[in-house]
């Protein structure tokens, strides 16, 4: 059984400045989404779903029904606020998204085979999509036992301000925990992140979270769980999000699930910030002079 690619791809960006995720950043005009798909289907990936949020659903639709028509499966599903359960009414002032495990949620119905997660605007490199697809390809849709792509922390900063990372801690090869970290940014030689206003230094060898999972369809029975008790508890918040990580790190400390550590030593980036995309260009346009991907991915 093929993977299934989900693709993260709700957020309008306010700290970029603009709807990210269908920015062209490739020599003909590709996105950061289309080097993610196009590195999922070299891997094996039989499906891609796309979570995207109802302002940019047509325009994005129109992009990409053309792009991969005829290559892979694709399906898309919206992160709406309504997408609560029965009886739960939430803060009418709330315009925030509901978070990561909220998005991958709403595509519970769309996914039945296991499963990988990624951010629309990160660029994870092929190792990452082959260590996640042999690993997805093994496993039955009821294990429990997931899996997440790490990278190193120096490979992951911005050199245009700072950014937030989940710092985790391993035994064996397994993940046992996923701490937040905010700020985090290099100065003088020094990678330090930012803990109630004070600096501390952090390792630039850790492996951090780039929210790159892989999941069976378990998960979204998991995911549903948390998440009512979550919303039921946070339904009057305007800025609460329910992530990702909570719920693995709630998952591993119950023993309810276990999660394999896969470390791809390729250098992630991304678009976090508008100044960013300069560097992004020049450092896709460098993967294509070398041949990893073609000039016109889809032609």
């Amino acid at each position: 059984m093929k993977p299934t690619l989900l693709i993260l791809a709700a957020g309008i960006g306010s700290r970029y400045g603009g709807v990210k995720q269908m920015d062209k950043i490739g020599p003909s005009g590709e996105s950061i989404i289309d080097y993610s798909v196009f590195d999922a289907i070299r891997a094996g990936f039989g499906k891609v779903v796309f979570v995207l949020n109802p302002k940019i659903k047509d325009e994005f639709k129109q992009i990409y029904d053309k792009r991969l028509n005829g290559r892979i499966e694709t399906e898309y599903v919206l992160q709406e606020l309504s997408a609560v359960p029965e009886g739960i009414v939430l803060n009418p002032e709330r315009v925030k998204p509901l978070g990561t495990g909220h998005a991958v949620l709403v595509a519970k119905d769309l996914i039945n085979e296991p499963f990988a997660v990624i951010n629309a605007d990160d660029f994870y490199g092929s190792n990452a999509f082959e260590l996640i697809s042999d690993y997805l390809s093994d496993i039955p849709t009821t294990s429990s036992d997931y899996a997440m792509v790490g990278y190193k922390l120096k490979n992951t900063l911005s050199e245009n301000g700072s950014v937030s990372r989940g710092i985790c801690e391993t035994s064996e090869g397994m993940l046992t925990d996923v701490v937040e970290r905010t700020s985090i940014i290099s100065e003088n030689g020094e990678v330090v992140y930012d803990d109630n206003g004070s600096k501390v230094n952090i390792d630039k060898e850790s492996v951090v979270s780039m929210n790159f999972w892989g999941f069976s369809p378990l998960f979204f029975k998991q995911l549903e769980n948390d998440f009512i008790d979550f919303i039921t508890r946070n339904a009057n918040e305007l800025k609460a999000e329910f992530f990702i990580p909570t719920v693995v790190n709630k998952l591993i400390e119950s023993n309810n699930a276990t999660i394999k550590m896969l470390t791809s030593n390729d250098k992630w980036f991304g678009v976090t910030y508008q100044e960013d995309k300069a560097d992004t260009i020049a450092k896709v346009h460098e993967l294509v002079n070398k041949g990893n991907y073609p000039e016109n991915l889809w032609n």
